[in-house]
């Protein structure tokens, strides 16, 4: 095999292990001190995680918003403060985001979480929206007083992509720490999401092809009030709920998960219920399980998981001791903010600069059979505080039984083919590739059968991904049928297997 051969099989191998969709990616690690710190790299696809070393120049020490296209090729990241493209420089016109406030005093990246999330702009392949913020201290408090938004054109530099439009203001008030957002029942526009300060109002913006097509604010009625309150406000994969946080006063803490049901047709909350999670302390990180039955939560010390449909709360984990790394006196690996990744389960992070990571294995099982595993999961010799990737579900089709238009083509009260497409065909050297959409937040199945309809291959396609990549066995040369499945549907396309 020559040279060329060679350097083509490793990028073949390389792109079919981790070419998993927008959402796949995490930039790891929070060490300041150099110009060109170790830090690391999460790969995670639907069945496992891959951490390797970079030395690049963003770090995040709580703010965390990234996005890769829909072939999982890595575009661009932001911690607050400035926007990086692909190379993890600063993307053309991507410095001084997030005016006012304090992002002068955090050049290393904003401290808080979930104050910045990257859209692809519905109807414009070409581009992409970062929803941003910053924060402000009045007396004691620190309070956001903009949502800004900025657009990215991946054309740009030479496909490294540009700002074209910077810290333009979406709404002016306010408001509490944290961004949502959910995907549109039309299956092209967003919802974005921020709760007002010192109240239950929530302010709901709506972006569609033409940018920033209205605001608005609703009650969600619920009680007591916060004050000055922070959370990350998420969205189940099927965006029909919604959960953030509240607290009584500042000075009791005693907190209160707050769950509301979400119309992705018109944008409106209703049916708010809250419930008391602790007692003296604050709630950090939010998190629904894959199919939405249960919300986790979690304080410093506690994380709690709560039945959605009877709110009945277990105790899932307490802090146990740990020090990471265990020969230091620093740090505490206790539980800041919660991730729902693409593998299915659900990684905690820490408050202090720790190097591993808490994962809860089976988050859609109840009580302790979610299997919480502490500081299990080991990142590297580098520290990393508190951020996570801020991703919706960029995979939300359309829903049409609230009387919204689908706009995508692929409604998923009708039979549809899926989108299925597959390549190369015919299959040469063993690797195959499959591009799809589900319906939404539902599973699928991808099978190949021989002439003889005796099952040869198989994999479970998760809801929250388009692209998957597989080494297939050794097959004899010959057709073979593919099929995906999803519920009572199901969509086949044939493929040539030649040996060479």
């Amino acid at each position: 095999m020559n040279k060329a051969i060679l350097i083509l099989s490793y990028i073949i191998v390389h792109n079919f292990s981790y070419g998993q969709g927008f959402n796949h990616i995490w930039l790891l690690g929070d060490n300041s001190l150099a110009p060109f710190p170790a830090n690391g790299r999460m790969f995670i696809d639907s069945n496992s995680y891959n951490i390797i070393t970079e030395s690049r120049k963003m770090d995040f020490l709580g703010t965390e918003g990234n996005i890769c296209n829909a072939n999982g090729n890595f575009l661009m990241s932001s911690n607050g403060v400035w926007i990086a493209d692909a190379t993890n420089d600063t993307m053309m016109n991507g410095d001084s985001i997030n005016p006012n406030g304090v992002t002068s005093s955090w050049p290393f990246g904003l401290p808080y979480f979930a104050n910045n999330i990257f859209l692809n702009y519905p109807g414009d392949s070409t581009k992409y929206i970062l929803f941003h913020h910053t924060i402000t201290q009045v007396g004691s408090y620190y309070h956001c007083f903009e949502l800004y938004s900025s657009v990215i054109d991946v054309t740009l530099n030479s496909g490294l992509g540009g700002v074209t439009l910077k810290n333009s203001v979406v709404i002016q008030d306010t408001l509490n720490e944290g961004i949502g957002a959910c995907k549109h029942a039309n299956g092209s526009d967003w919802w974005i999401v921020m709760m007002k300060d010192a109240s239950d109002i929530a302010y709901t913006v709506l972006c569609d092809s033409s940018g920033i097509a209205t605001v608005f604010k609703q009650h969600l009625n619920y009680n007591p009030l916060p004050v000055e309150n922070g959370a990350q406000l998420s969205f189940s994969l099927d965006g029909t709920k919604f959960i953030t946080t509240t607290y009584d006063n500042p000075t009791n803490q005693n907190s209160f998960l707050v769950i509301a049901d979400f119309d992705r047709c018109t944008g409106m909350f209703s049916n708010t219920q809250t419930i008391q999670l602790t007692n003296g302390s604050y709630l950090w990180g939010l998190a629904f399980s894959p199919s939405g039955k249960y919300a986790y939560a979690c304080s410093s010390g506690y994380i709690f998981q709560v039945d959605v449909d009877n709110l009945t709360v277990d105790t899932v984990a307490t802090y146990d001791g740990f020090i990471s790394p265990p020969t230091s006196t620093c740090c505490a690996t206790t539980f800041w903010n919660m991730y729902l990744a693409a593998n299915g389960k659900i990684y905690v992070t820490s408050g202090s600069r720790v190097r591993h990571f808490t994962e809860i294995n089976y988050p859609d099982s109840a009580d302790t059979a979610c299997n919480v595993q502490q500081h299990s999961v080991f990142i590297g010799n580098y520290p990393h505080l508190r951020a996570v990737p801020n991703h919706p579900n960029y995979y939300l089709g359309c829903d049409t039984t609230g009387g919204c238009t689908c706009l995508t083509g692929i409604n998923e009260n009708q039979q549809n083919d899926f989108r299925f497409r597959i390549y190369p065909n015919p299959v040469t050297e063993g690797y195959l590739h499959i591009g799809y959409l589900l319906p939404q937040n539902k599973k699928g199945l991808f099978q190949i059968y021989d002439i003889t309809g005796k099952v040869v291959f198989k994999y479970g396609l998760p809801q929250w991904s388009n692209e998957q990549s597989f080494k297939l066995p050794e097959l004899s040369e010959g057709i073979y049928n593919c099929i995906i499945t999803s519920g009572m549907e199901r969509v086949s396309k044939k493929i040539a297997v030649i040996n060479e």
